[in-house]
C-alpha cells in the first residue's frame, strides 16, 4: 500500500533515507573494531597517540552516525507526514465521488475514523517503523557477517537467542491481531455515539433521554478499553522478555568465553581470545537489537495494517457513477427529459420510479407534487446524476446525463435542499460557495433570497460567521441562505426540493415573484406541496407509487383530479377563493 501511493518526491525521499540508514550502521559496526585495536594495543604496549588515534576514530564514528541518524529522522517524518496527507486527500476525493447508494455501504463515523485515525496509525507506522524495516536486516545481515568466523559456540548461543525472539515476537502478533482487528470497529461504534449525541443534542435533551444516550456511549467507550488492555496485557510480557533475553545473551557469551580462555594454556592466545569475545559480545547484541527493533513493529504493525485494509476497502470501492466523458451536450437552456425512466436502489426488488417519462422545455417552471414517498426526491436527485436509471434514460440538454462529466453536469445545475447545508464560515463564503463570484453577485443573490436585509443589519456584513450548521440561524435563514447559493452559483435549471417549508408565506410570495422575475430564463423544478407554488407553475407533475399519473396546469388539475385535490387539503379551498 505504501509504495502504491508514494508520489515520486516521496520516493527520492526514501531512497536518499535508506543511504542515510545505510551510512549509520556502517559507523555503527565500525565501532567495536576500533574496540578491538584498542585492546590489542594495550596488550602489546602500543604508545598513547596511537590508542588516542584509535580513540578518536570512534569518536569520529560515533559522530557521523548520529548525524546519519538526524538526517533519517528528518527525511522519513518528512515522508510520513507527506503520505499522511496524500491518503487524507485521495480519501477525501474518493468519498467526494461517492453516489448515495456508494456512501450507504460505509457509515459516516466509519468514514470519519478512517481519514482521521486510520490515517493516523499508518502515518505514525511509517515514521517509526520504515527505519526499523530498513536498518534490522541491514545490521543483522552486516552484524552476523563480522562475527560468522567466530568460536561456534558464541554463534550458537546468539543463533539461539535470536530464534527464542523472533518466536516471543511472532506468537504475540498471532495473539493480538484480532484485538487489534476489533479495535478500529470499536472506534467506530465511539464515534458513531459520539456524533449522534453532539448532532442529536436537541432532541436527546428534548425527551430526557440523557442519560440512554450516555449510557451507550459509556458501554461502547468501555468495550474498547477492555479490548485495548487485552492487547497490554499480551504485550507488556513481551517488552521484559526481551530485556531478559539480550542481558542472558550477554551473560552466556562471557560465561562461554570465560571457559574457553581458561582452557586455553598459553597467555597470549587467552589475550587474543578475550578481545575477541569483547568484539563479539558487542556484535551479538547488534544482531539481537536488529530483531529486537521487530518488536517496535510488533506494537504498531498489527494496528496499521488493519487501519491500511480499513483505507484500502474505500480507495478501492467500485463507484456505482461511472464519470462520464463530454462537457458540450446538443442543446443549451436548460431541458430535461425522462424517457420510460425506471429505478430501484442497490438490493432492493422493486422499483421507486417506474416507466416515468416526461419533458421539462428551457425556462419552465414545474412543480413536481404528491404523497410522501411517491419518489419526488429521487426524481431531483436522477437528474443531478445521484443514482443512475436502472432502465430507461435522463437527458439534460439533449444529452444522457450519464454522458457528461461530473464538473460539467454540475455546472448546469444547482440544488437546494430541504434541510439547507450551512459550512462555518462568513456568509460571503456560504453564498459564493464556487469562489468565482464578485459582491455584487452574492449581494443579488441574497436580494433575490429575501435576505439581504438581514445580512445588512449584521455589523460585519457579508463577513459575518456562521457557526457549525448554521445555529445562529433560524430555519427560514438558513434555507434562504442556501437559495441565495444556488442562485450566485448562476445555472441553466434550480432544483427547489421542498427547500420553501420553513417560509412564511409572505416571504415566499416575496421570493417567488424575485424569481420569477430576475430568472425567468432559467429551468425551475419545484418539489413542493404548497398550493400557491403549484398555481403559479407552468406545469405539474403528479406522481403516486414512483408512477408519473396524471401532468398539466394547477387549473386543469384541480378540474380532472381527485388526488391533487387531495394533497392540496384545506389550501384547495384558499386557492379556489
Amino acid at each position: 500500500m505504501i509504495l502504491k501511493y508514494l508520489r515520486r518526491s516521496d520516493i527520492m525521499l526514501f531512497l536518499l533515507s535508506i543511504a542515510f540508514i545505510v551510512l549509520q550502521v556502517y559507523f555503527d559496526l565500525q565501532i567495536p573494531g576500533y574496540m578491538n585495536d584498542i585492546t590489542l594495543a594495550l596488550q602489546n604496549g602500543e604508545s598513547v597517540d596511537i590508542i588516542a588515534e584509535y580513540g578518536l576514530g570512534m569518536v569520529i564514528c560515533a559522530l557521523l552516525s548520529l548525524l546519519s541518524s538526524m538526517a533519517t529522522g528528518f527525511l522519513i517524518a518528512r515522508l510520513s507526514s507527506s503520505f499522511g496527507r496524500d491518503l487524507r486527500l485521495l480519501l477525501f476525493r474518493k468519498v467526494s465521488g461517492f453516489s448515495p447508494g456508494d456512501m450507504g455501504d460505509v457509515s459516516v463515523a466509519s468514514l470519519v475514523t478512517r481519514s482521521t485515525n486510520d490515517v493516523n496509525e499508518i502515518q505514525q507506522f511509517v515514521g517509526r517503523a520504515m527505519q526499523i524495516v530498513i536498518k534490522a536486516p541491514i545490521m543483522a545481515v552486516w552484524a552476523i557477517s563480522k562475527i560468522s568466523g567466530s568460536a561456534w559456540q558464541w554463534t550458537a548461543i546468539t543463533a539461539l537467542g535470536v530464534a527464542i525472539l523472533v518466536t516471543l515476537i511472532l506468537l504475540v502478533m498471532k495473539l493480538t491481531m484480532k484485538y487489534f482487528r476489533r479495535m478500529q470497529v470499536l472506534k467506530d461504534g465511539v464515534n458513531r455515539n459520539a456524533r449522534e449525541n453532539i448532532v442529536g443534542s436537541r432532541v436527546i435533551r428534548a425527551y430526557n433521554a440523557d442519560g440512554y444516550h450516555l449510557s451507550k456511549l459509556y458501554d461502547s467507550s468501555e468495550e474498547l478499553m477492555v479490548n485495548n488492555l487485552k492487547v497490554f496485557h499480551l504485550m507488556v510480557p513481551m517488552f521484559s522478555a526481551t530485556s531478559a533475553i539480550s542481558n542472558f545473551l550477554t551473560i552466556s557469551i562471557y560465561w562461554t568465553g570465560a571457559l574457553l580462555i581458561m582452557a586455553m594454556g598459553d597467555v597470549e592466545e587467552q589475550m587474543v581470545l578475550f578481545s575477541d569475545m569483547i568484539v563479539f559480545s558487542s556484535y551479538a547484541i547488534m544482531v539481537l537489537s536488529a530483531f529486537m527493533m521487530m518488536t517496535e513493529i510488533i506494537r504498531n504493525y498489527p494496528r496499521a495494517s488493519v487501519s491500511a485494509k480499513r483505507i484500502e476497502e474505500v480507495l478501492g470501492k467500485k463507484e456505482s457513477i461511472v464519470e462520464g466523458t463530454k462537457n458540450e451536450p446538443p442543446e443549451h437552456g436548460g431541458s430535461v427529459v425522462f424517457d420510460h425512466v425506471s429505478f430501484r436502489y442497490p438490493d432492493h426488488n422493486m422499483d421507486v420510479i417506474k416507466d416515468m417519462s416526461f419533458r421539462i422545455e428551457p425556462g419552465k417552471t414545474v412543480v413536481i407534487m404528491g404523497p410522501t414517498g411517491c419518489g419526488k426526491s429521487t426524481v431531483a436527485k436522477m437528474i443531478q446524476r445521484f443514482y443512475d436509471a436502472t432502465s430507461g434514460t435522463v437527458y439534460v440538454d439533449g444529452m444522457d446525463v450519464r454522458e457528461y462529466t461530473s464538473e460539467s453536469l454540475n455546472s448546469r445545475l444547482s440544488y437546494v435542499p430541504q434541510r439547507p447545508i450551512i459550512f462555518t464560515g462568513t456568509i460571503r463564503h456560504n453564498v459564493n460557495y464556487s469562489g468565482k463570484a464578485d459582491d455584487d453577485l452574492v449581494w443579488k443573490a441574497l436580494d433575490i433570497a429575501q435576505i439581504s436585509d438581514y445580512v445588512e443589519s449584521l455589523d460585519d456584513g457579508l463577513d459575518s460567521e456562521l457557526i457549525q450548521q448554521g445555529n445562529n440561524l433560524s430555519g427560514g435563514q438558513k434555507q434562504r441562505i442556501s437559495i441565495a447559493r444556488a442562485i450566485c452559483h448562476q445555472p441553466e435549471i434550480y432544483i427547489f426540493d421542498d427547500s420553501f417549508s420553513a417560509l412564511d408565506f409572505k416571504t415566499e410570495r416575496l421570493l417567488r415573484d424575485a424569481i420569477k422575475k430576475d430568472l425567468g430564463n432559467s429551468t425551475k423544478i419545484v418539489i413542493t406541496q404548497r398550493a400557491g407554488i403549484s398555481a403559479d407553475a407552468d406545469l405539474i407533475l403528479l406522481l403516486k407509487d414512483g408512477m408519473l399519473i396524471d401532468s398539466g396546469t394547477h387549473e386543469e388539475l384541480l378540474s380532472k383530479s381527485e388526488t391533487y385535490r387531495d394533497l392540496l387539503g384545506p389550501q384547495f379551498t384558499e386557492v379556489r377563493q
